[in-house]
């Protein structure tokens, strides 16, 4: 680094850490608020779930007196049965109004069909649009189908047959997934968060130092400086690039602090999310940081004031940001091929890590070229488009 390119440096270091604008945004907001509300949010769910599993299933049953043995198979299974006289547009109303969150109806001749062989009727009023219910909808249901397994296992031996012949299939799940990886359904989100909160962490300070400067009227003096326009670049970069890093560092930090309150082990999981794990993913997704100070730079330098650069840097920031998305959402697997996508390949690389899978040398080698490659040519179109006079315009 030349004398010249780290004076710029320093310069818009000092600068911008006066600012408190972009020091929050940096530093507070980007760094808190998604660690924060992402381990606030996993813990309610995890708290939720573990809650539900815990407590015993309430189940209010209308019509009980017509199946004393179904609902002994229901308490021992540890149900809480709630006898209520609901006729069924009286049980879908209270289901639908939040009273009970899932009522059983047994009818009258549900006796007599289940003593002539036929299949005797149960209906469970639920509401599937529910997502707080849902688990013990889920449990009931299994409860009920456990229990017709039972009678049908029942009447069979009572025919001289053995239960097997209806089950001509023996289907075992052969579970391969650590706790780490089951993690990875509530945290896979980790690299969004930490892609946005690294790009935030540069967004105050690559718009304050072009359209910032060209709005106050400070740029066209600074470029009739004795100096190569190619090292002011260069410096202005290099301090986008340092908030940047710190921004991701310090939000895989909070990261590390706020999951560590988080009670993934009661559902079974285990975050992956030590200290080691940190340092490997800040190193994996530090390489994306010079890309990303190349692209804020570039679109801010077609920019002519303040607010036209936010409008426009704030759609930007979504173009590194979709395919993650698309990865989270489609569960797409790591490959050469894809190393070779920025940002994408950054997300790929640490949800590795999260699960503790093995990295291939050849993924890692081609996400860190090709990254660089992309930040080094953004670099190069940033340093010429200032070298034009119209940039003054």
């Amino acid at each position: 680094m030349s004398r010249t390119v780290a004076s710029v440096f320093l310069k818009e270091i000092i600068e911008n850490l006066r600012d408190r604008r972009v020091v929050l945004s940096a530093f507070l907001f980007g760094v808190l608020l998604g660690p924060v509300l992402f381990a606030a949010m996993m813990s309610t769910v995890s708290n939720r779930t573990a809650r539900i599993q815990d407590q015993p299933l309430e189940l209010p049953v209308a019509g009980s007196a017509h199946a004393p043995n179904l609902l002994a198979f229901l308490r021992e299974n540890g149900v809480d049965v709630q006898p209520v006289e609901l006729s069924e547009s009286q049980a879908i109303e209270a289901v639908r109004d939040g009273t009970y969150n899932l009522v059983l109806i047994i009818d009258e001749d549900y006796g007599e069909r289940l003593a002539a062989g036929s299949p005797a009727p149960l209906r469970l009023v639920v509401d599937t649009a529910n997502s707080r219910t849902a688990p013990e909808s889920a449990r009931a249901r299994r409860l009920l189908d456990g229990y017709g397994a039972q009678l049908a296992a029942l009447r069979l031996m009572s025919r001289g047959m053995s239960p097997q012949i209806v089950q001509p299939l023996d289907v075992r799940n052969i579970d391969v997934a650590t706790p780490a990886g089951r993690s990875l359904l509530l945290m896979g989100m980790i690299t969004y968060f930490c892609l946005m909160s690294m790009l935030t962490g540069g967004f105050y300070l690559a718009i304050d130092t072009t359209a910032g400067e060209r709005e106050r009227g400070s740029l066209e003096p600074l470029l009739t400086l004795p100096v190569a326009r190619s090292e002011l670049m260069l410096g202005k970069m290099l301090a986008t690039a340092a908030f940047m890093a710190i921004s991701l560092f310090l939000t895989l930090a909070v990261f590390g602090v706020a999951l560590s309150f988080v009670p993934l082990e009661a559902l079974g999981m285990s975050a992956n999310f030590g200290p080691q794990v940190i340092l490997a993913m800040f190193g994996i997704m530090v390489v994306f940081v010079p890309l990303g100070a190349g692209l804020l730079t570039v679109v801010a330098s077609f920019t002519r004031s303040t607010r036209e650069a936010q409008t426009w840097l704030s759609l930007v920031l979504l173009v590194p940001a979709a395919p993650i998305m698309m990865a989270v959402f489609t569960g797409t697997k790591p490959t050469t091929a894809l190393m070779a996508v920025p940002s994408l390949s950054q997300h790929l690389l640490a949800t590795s890590l999260l699960r503790g899978d093995p990295i291939p040398p050849l993924h890692i080698a081609v996400s860190l070229l090709t990254t660089l490659a992309a930040g080094a040519v953004l670099s190069w179109i940033a340093v010429r488009l200032y070298r034009r006079e119209a940039i003054l315009g």
